[in-house]
C-alpha cells in the first residue's frame, strides 16, 4: 500500500505541468522536507538545467505543502498562497536533469495569514539554493 504523503498533489494546490515537489518527506510544527526530480519536460528547465524560476519554485511549493497538509489534517480546504517576498536568494549551482533535489522549508513565522520560511535545497548533499520568503495566504479564495 503506498502512503498518502507520495501524492503531493493531496496537499498542492498547483496542477501540472506547474509542479515543482514530487513528495512530501516531512511535515512537522516548523520544518517540511520534500523531494523533486528534475525532469526534462519541466517548464523551467533551460539547456538541461532547472533555472532560478524552478528553485523558487521547489522552495515555495514546498512551503505550500505543509500548509496543505496541516489543511488535510484539519479537514480543511487547501488554499492558494502567493510569493509576497525574497530575500537573501543564493544560488550555488544549477542542478540538471535527472538530479533529485532534497528540499527543507524552516517556518520561522506565522502571524495571521503571512509566513516566513526560510528554505535552502540541496542536491547530492551539496547545497543548490537558499533564501527566505514571505508567504500570503488567501483565505478568502481556495483556487
Amino acid at each position: 500500500m503506498s502512503n498518502p504523503l507520495d501524492n503531493i498533489l493531496n496537499y498542492i494546490p498547483q496542477r501540472p505541468p506547474f509542479v515543482f515537489v514530487d513528495k512530501l518527506l516531512l511535515s512537522n510544527e516548523t520544518i517540511t522536507r520534500s523531494e523533486f526530480l528534475v525532469k526534462d519536460d519541466n517548464l523551467f528547465v533551460e539547456n538541461g538545467y532547472l533555472n532560478e524560476s524552478g528553485l523558487i519554485e521547489n522552495i515555495a511549493q514546498t512551503a505550500a505543502s505543509r500548509a496543505g497538509y496541516i489543511s488535510v489534517m484539519e479537514n480543511k480546504p487547501i488554499l492558494v498562497g502567493y510569493i509576497a517576498a525574497i530575500n537573501n536568494l543564493n544560488i550555488y549551482f544549477f542542478p540538471q536533469i535527472g538530479d533529485k533535489l532534497d528540499t527543507e522549508v524552516i517556518t520561522e513565522n506565522q502571524i495571521f495569514n503571512v509566513t516566513l520560511i526560510s528554505g535552502k535545497i540541496s542536491c547530492n548533499e551539496k547545497k543548490v539554493a537558499q533564501c527566505e520568503m514571505k508567504i500570503f495566504i488567501n483565505e478568502f479564495k481556495n483556487t
